[in-house]
């Protein structure tokens, strides 16, 4: 499997977000090391894995668009 790696900056270019609001807000609250971002060779670089980012934020953005039902079920609108 190849993964595409990013800086902060290039993430915040594809998903138009500051670099500053990444590092401060999205950084281990959203963005969790190991899952969506790692540190290689134990150093102080972070690169984003573009694949894991993605995939997130289009599950988010489908479950936005549903409508909760009574009976625990959904209907997308």
């Amino acid at each position: 499997m190849s993964n595409t790696y990013l800086t902060t900056e290039e993430l915040s270019e594809r998903i138009k977000y500051d670099p500053r609001t990444i590092r401060d807000r999205l950084k281990d609250s959203v963005l969790l090391e190991g899952l969506h971002y790692i540190r290689p060779f134990n150093g102080r670089k972070i690169l984003y894995i573009w694949e894991v980012i993605e995939k997130e934020m289009l599950k988010h953005s489908q479950s936005a668009l549903s409508i909760p039902m009574a009976n625990g079920g959904t209907i997308n609108g």
